[in-house]
């Protein structure tokens, strides 16, 4: 069974899932050289533009989310997302996020996004 979860970049696990910082932008008070998880594909994080417009705020976000699906499904051949499918197929995955905000955040949308092709994927 695939699990993806989502955490903040101080509260996952050192060991057990993979871990991936899908943020746009590098967490503030993290040091590049020993960062708490194997890889950074922020590739697949919501446009500077979408992020923006969004500013976290809770009015917004079931907009935000319908856009940044729509993002998310015009990106699906890039190369982040092909890399960000093979590591959901092959284990277990945590995408970590610097937002405070898991619930209203886009680390939510993409895991869904992502559960939501595999099964469709593996149904075909």
């Amino acid at each position: 069974m695939r699990e993806i979860g989502v955490a903040r970049v101080g509260h996952a696990p050192a060991d057990g899932p993979y871990r991936v910082l899908v943020d746009r932008l590098w967490p503030r008070g993290i040091r590049k050289v020993g960062a708490p998880w194997d890889e950074w594909l922020k590739d697949v994080a919501p446009s500077t533009e979408l992020r923006r417009w969004y500013g976290h705020d809770p009015s917004r976000y079931e907009v935000f989310r319908q856009r940044y699906g729509a993002e998310l499904a015009s990106a699906i051949d890039t190369p982040a997302m092909r890399r960000l499918f093979d590591l959901a197929r092959g284990r277990p995955l945590v995408l970590l996020t610097a937002t405070a905000d898991l619930e209203r955040s886009h680390v939510r949308t993409l895991a869904a996004f992502l559960e939501e092709r595999l099964r469709r994927d593996e149904g075909a």
